[in-house]
């Protein structure tokens, strides 16, 4: 299992870079279309129709995407106090409750997500034209993102590989 994770690791190091880029074009581009938005509001006295949806069809990808990128990261929100007064052998096990948890929701979010999408496709969205669908994607490819980094992490916890933080990540990297 050990060889295995050495082996994807890289092409999730890669998937996760991505992602993490993607969702910082998202914010740049979300923030271009409002502004605009604004200066055809209040200058031009001529609102875009589309800049709103558009920026919210981004901003979804945006949050899915790091949000995906905070569970490999390892940078989510948590509750650290109660686990670091733990055992380690506690503290692992809590780790591995977590994290399973993070997978199983993460693929809820995909699965059911996917059967929305499914159930709005043929609707549309009127000022863009695109299927009602979109909407959804989001949510699919981020819950899919989301179980696949908490399985990694999962995995390399359930076999004792060091898994660096964010914080051992960067320190590394300014080294």
């Amino acid at each position: 299992m050990s060889r295995f994770m050495r082996a994807i690791r890289p092409g999730l190091s890669w998937l996760s870079l991505i992602c993490l880029y993607t969702a910082g074009l998202g914010v740049v581009l979300m923030t271009l279309i409002i502004g605009w938005q604004v200066f055809g509001r209040y200058v031009l006295n001529d609102t875009p129709s589309w800049s709103e949806p558009l920026s919210l069809q981004l901003m979804s990808w945006f949050i899915l995407l790091g949000a995906a990128v905070g569970v490999r990261e390892s940078v989510h929100l948590g509750l650290d106090i109660v686990r670091y007064n733990m055992r380690p052998g506690i503290q692992r096990l809590m780790d591995l409750i977590t994290l399973g948890l993070i997978c199983v929701f993460g693929g809820a979010m995909s699965f059911y997500g996917t059967q929305l999408a499914i159930g709005t496709w043929t609707a549309r969205i009127p000022v863009l034209g695109w299927p009602g669908g979109i909407d959804f994607i989001p949510l699919i490819v981020g819950g899919a993102l989301i179980s696949i980094f908490a399985l990694e992490r999962f995995i390399d916890t359930l076999i004792g590989a060091p898994v660096a933080t964010a914080d051992e990540t960067a320190q590394a990297e300014v080294l």
